[in-house]
C-alpha cells in the first residue's frame, strides 16, 4: 500500500517519498502511519529503500502526506502530523543524503490562524520557490470539519523553513474551495510547477474514493487563482481497472530533460489497497495535457 507521492532529482537518482499506512507488527506493538522512501534512474521502475517512522513526540499518532525540495545539496521534507483531528500541523526535516532525516526544532512549523474558514487543522504540505520567496500549500478543514479546502504561506528566500518564518497571507478565506459538481466537499493535494512565469496547480477534488479526481488552476501570483477547465484533468478509471475508485493526490514533476510527469494514486476497492502510478504530461501554450501513449 502506497500513498501520496512526491518525487525529486537528487545526485544521480530520482527519490519517491509517500505514505505508508499503520500497521500492527508481530509483537502486537502498533505503528502511525509512516512515510516511505524509494529510488528510481527512469522514473517508472521503483525500489523501495528506506522508511521515515515518527519518532517526535508530536509525531506519536504518525506522519503522512510528504512534500519535499532539494536545496543545497540537501532535501528538504515537509509532512504532516497524523491521527490529531484539528491539531495537524505542518513539519520540516532535511537530510544530506536523502534517507535520514534530522528535524527541524522549532515543528510543528505551520498550522493557519483559527477563524471563519478554517479549524486550524493544516495538512497536504507543499513548498515552491516563486517570484522570490517560499509559497507553502496547505490544505484545511472549515470549523465544522466537513469542507477541505486550500491556503497558503510565505516565507523569505533566506528561511530555513523554521516556524517563526512563515507569515500566512490571503487569510479572509481559501485560495480554492469545492465548488463543482464532481469536487464534492473536498479539495487537498496541491502540486505546483511554473510555466511561462505563472503557477500551475494539480489538485485532488472530492475526498478519498468518492471518487477523489484531479482538477488544475493558475495563478499569476500564487495566491489568486482560477480553474482551468470545469471537468476533471484525470478521472478514476472506468469499472474494474486499477483505478475504478479514484485518481488522486497528484504530484506534478518536470525531470533534468524537461519531460513532465503526472504522479497520482489509485485504487479499485475503497481504499483496501493503494497503488501509485504516473501519466506523461505535455504543454500546449503554458496549458497541461495528458500526452497519448
Amino acid at each position: 500500500m502506497a500513498k501520496d507521492p512526491h518525487v525529486v532529482r537528487f545526485n544521480d537518482r530520482y527519490l519517491m517519498y509517500y505514505s505508508i499506512p499503520e500497521y500492527t507488527d508481530k509483537q502486537g506493538t502498533k505503528h502511525g502511519w509512516g512515510i516511505g522512501v524509494a529510488q528510481s534512474r527512469n522514473l517508472f521502475d521503483w525500489v523501495k529503500i528506506g522508511e521515515i517512522p515518527p519518532v517526535a513526540d508530536y509525531e506519536a499518532k504518525g506522519i503522512c502526506a510528504p512534500g519535499a525540495l532539494v536545496r543545497d545539496g540537501q532535501v528538504h521534507l515537509f509532512y504532516q502530523t497524523y491521527g490529531n483531528g484539528p491539531n495537524d500541523a505542518i513539519c520540516h526535516a532535511v537530510s544530506s543524503d536523502g534517507l535520514h532525516f534530522e528535524r527541524n526544532p522549532t515543528n510543528p512549523i505551520f498550522r493557519p490562524a483559527v477563524s471563519t474558514w478554517s479549524c486550524g487543522r493544516a495538512i497536504d504540505a507543499e513548498v515552491h520557490r516563486f517570484k522570490n520567496q517560499y509559497f507553502l500549500y496547505f490544505a484545511t478543514r472549515d470549523p465544522a470539519y466537513k469542507i477541505q479546502q486550500l491556503g497558503v504561506a510565505v516565507a523569505p528566500l533566506t528561511t530555513n523553513f523554521n516556524r517563526e518564518d512563515w507569515r500566512q497571507v490571503a487569510v479572509d478565506g481559501p485560495i480554492l474551495k469545492p465548488e463543482l459538481p464532481w469536487e464534492g466537499e473536498c479539495i487537498e493535494g496541491a502540486s505546483v510547477t511554473e510555466r511561462d512565469g505563472q503557477l500551475i496547480m494539480f489538485y485532488a477534488g472530492a475526498y478519498n474514493n468518492w471518487p477523489q479526481q484531479i482538477g488544475i488552476a493558475r495563478s499569476q501570483d500564487g495566491l489568486h487563482w482560477e480553474r482551468i477547465q470545469t471537468e476533471p484533468f484525470l478521472k478514476n478509471g472506468a469499472p474494474g481497472a486499477w483505478n475504478s475508485s479514484e485518481s488522486g493526490h497528484p504530484h506534478i514533476f518536470t525531470n533534468e530533460r524537461g519531460h513532465t510527469y503526472l504522479f497520482f494514486q489509485g485504487n479499485k476497492d475503497k481504499g483496501r489497497t493503494w497503488l501509485l502510478s504516473n501519466v506523461p504530461v505535455e504543454w500546449k501554450r503554458g496549458i497541461p495535457i495528458i500526452k497519448t501513449p
